[in-house]
Parts: C-alpha cells; sequence; structure tokens
C-alpha cells in the first residue's frame, strides 16, 4: 500500500556533478537548500545581493548584473535614524541585504560592486541557476520624486512603512519578470540551465488565504519553465508539521535534506550520487572530535585526512575539499 502521493518528477536534459558550478538566487529556501549542496563541496554562489522573495526583486538584481552595473552614491541611502539634530545610521540599498551596508557611502558601494563582480565572473562559469520564488507580495517606493517613485524594493531595511506601498502582483507581472530573468541570464551565459521553484516556506503575516493566492500566482506564472517541484513535494509528500521547524514556518533539518535527496535523484547521475557518498563518509571522519590536538595520534589522524582528501580531488573532477 501506499501511505502518501510521491511526486513524479521529469528528468531534466541536463545532470549536476562536481565540475558544474551552479547559482541560487531567491528566498530563505535558496539559502537553505544552497547550503546542502555547498556543505557536500559543490561549487556554489548563493544570493550574492542577500535573501530576496519576489520576482520583480530578483528580476532586478540580476539585470543589474547583466547590464554590468557599476553601484554608485545614487544606489544607496541613509538610515533615517537621527541623533544630535543629524542622519547618523548606517548606509543601505534598497535593492540588497542588510549584510552589504555599510558606516559610510562608500563602504556600501564597495560591498554592492564587489559582490556583483563576483556573481557576474560566477555566472559566466555556471552551469546551473536555481530560482527559488517566495512570495508575490511586493514592496514599492513612495519616494515623490519622478526617478526613484515607485521602484521595487527587496528589502525595506526597517524603515517607515509610510515610505512603502505593498501590493499582490499579478500573473502577468510575474510572468514578465520570470521571462526577464531567463533573458538577463542567458545574455551573461547562453548555456545556462535555469530552473524556478516556489518556495514551501509560507508567509503566514497575511493569513492562510492570502499565502495560498501569493503560492498560486507564483505557480501560475512559472508554468511552463522549467521546473522544481518543493512546493508540491512538502504539501504532498511530507505533509505533516513534523517536517517544519518550531516556528511552523520554515522547513525542518528533515525536509531541507529529504527535498536536496529529491534534487540529488532527479539532477545528478549514479557517478555523481557514488561521489557525493565518499565526500559525506569523508567529512563525516574529518569532522571527528580530536580529544588531544597536541598527539601524536592526532597528528598522524591530519596527515590520513589530508591524504584522504588529496586522494578524493583526483577521483572526482571539480572537487575541492580545501
Amino acid at each position: 500500500m501506499e501511505f502518501f502521493t510521491k511526486i513524479d518528477i521529469s528528468k531534466p536534459d541536463f545532470s549536476l556533478d562536481y565540475g558544474t558550478p551552479m547559482a541560487f538566487f531567491g528566498s530563505c529556501f535558496a539559502d537553505s537548500i544552497s547550503e546542502q549542496f555547498l556543505a557536500r563541496k559543490f561549487q556554489v554562489l548563493a544570493n550574492p545581493f542577500g535573501t530576496v522573495y519576489n520576482p520583480l526583486s530578483i528580476a532586478r538584481q540580476i539585470k543589474a548584473l547583466a547590464e554590468g552595473k557599476v553601484f554608485g552614491e545614487e544606489d544607496v541611502f541613509q538610515d533615517s535614524h537621527e541623533a544630535g539634530g543629524e542622519t547618523c545610521g548606517l548606509w543601505h540599498c534598497w535593492d540588497a541585504h542588510g549584510s552589504l551596508s555599510g558606516h559610510t557611502r562608500e563602504e556600501c558601494i564597495n560591498k554592492l560592486n564587489a559582490a556583483a563582480a563576483q556573481a557576474r565572473d560566477f555566472l559566466t562559469r555556471a552551469d546551473t541557476d536555481f530560482v527559488a520564488l517566495g512570495t508575490a507580495f511586493v514592496y514599492f517606493l513612495n519616494a515623490g520624486d519622478s526617478a526613484n517613485d515607485g521602484r521595487v524594493v527587496a528589502n525595506c531595511h526597517r524603515q517607515d512603512s509610510k515610505l512603502f506601498t505593498r501590493r499582490m502582483i499579478s500573473v502577468n507581472e510575474a510572468a514578465e519578470a520570470l521571462a526577464g530573468i531567463v533573458n538577463d541570464l542567458h545574455s551573461i551565459n547562453k548555456k545556462l540551465h535555469i530552473v524556478f521553484t516556489v518556495s514551501p516556506l509560507r508567509h503566514m503575516a497575511d493569513g492562510a488565504h492570502q499565502n495560498s493566492l501569493s503560492k498560486a500566482t507564483l505557480m501560475l506564472a512559472v508554468e511552463k519553465a522549467p521546473y522544481f517541484p518543493s512546493y508540491e513535494i512538502v504539501m504532498d509528500e511530507l505533509r505533516d508539521y513534523r517536517f517544519y521547524d518550531s516556528d511552523m514556518v520554515h522547513l525542518s533539518e528533515t525536509a531541507e535534506e529529504y527535498i536536496f535527496e529529491r534534487m540529488v535523484d532527479t539532477y545528478c547521475n549514479d557517478t555523481t550520487k557514488a561521489n557525493i557518498a565518499k565526500v559525506e563518509k569523508f567529512l563525516k571522519s574529518a569532522n571527528h572530535r580530536i580529544v588531544d590536538p597536541a598527539s601524536p595520534a592526532t597528528a598522524e589522524f591530519k596527515k590520513k585526512l589530508a591524504a584522504q582528501a588529496q586522494e578524493l580531488e583526483r577521483q572526482i573532477p571539480g572537487l575541492a575539499i580545501h
């Protein structure tokens, strides 16, 4: 008897291995799944501008990379926090996470341009880009000037809510953003395989019904694109609160590992699966707790690990353990 519905996933016309760099853009689900690959020593780029949840913001970030944008003074702003009558907060960018903010304008701009340069270079070499869509709700800036009024905001940086208008975008708006993402990524790398997925993490602040409408909007927008069914796997295969974290919104480690396994089954051949098992076995040994770092046994253990790492790198093209 079958006690759950297993999602059928079509085999793609490409495969992933240790020699195929992969990029991840999008929601925190993109972060968690990319960490699964990174932990097994795949070549990974994850959210160079930080976590971003909606299609319009993802499209804006990727367009900046495709156009070779150089960030400047017009792309950053200072936090509205005041002390002694003067603005004294951090410098931010509406298109980037707070990890790219800076104590000075120059620091923030330098972080943005460094992230962009690294991402561009990686994408020219990448084989696959996974784009994780989190929500169809988007923030727009109420700037009061023609240059910035109505522009898409990826991160509000805890600014006054009066600065923003928030709404759910339409299926057509989302689909246009996804088409732009594909075109811009292919302008960077024509051979790049692009796969979309809808994050199974629920955005419950707006209520269950609005979350469902948001996810449905994303699914309709992505209908004809290459797609990995992360959302469907959680809703139909796992389908139990024990696969969620304590906040009942984010996924548990078990669920994340299960989705990773389904991705490996879908995108990796038997050779790569065997190589992943070898790397996992090595890493388990390498993470063994050392009781006495100064002992001869520890020195011999480290020597043995170094030899094993070197042998694995020889056996598996593209693997870099150190």
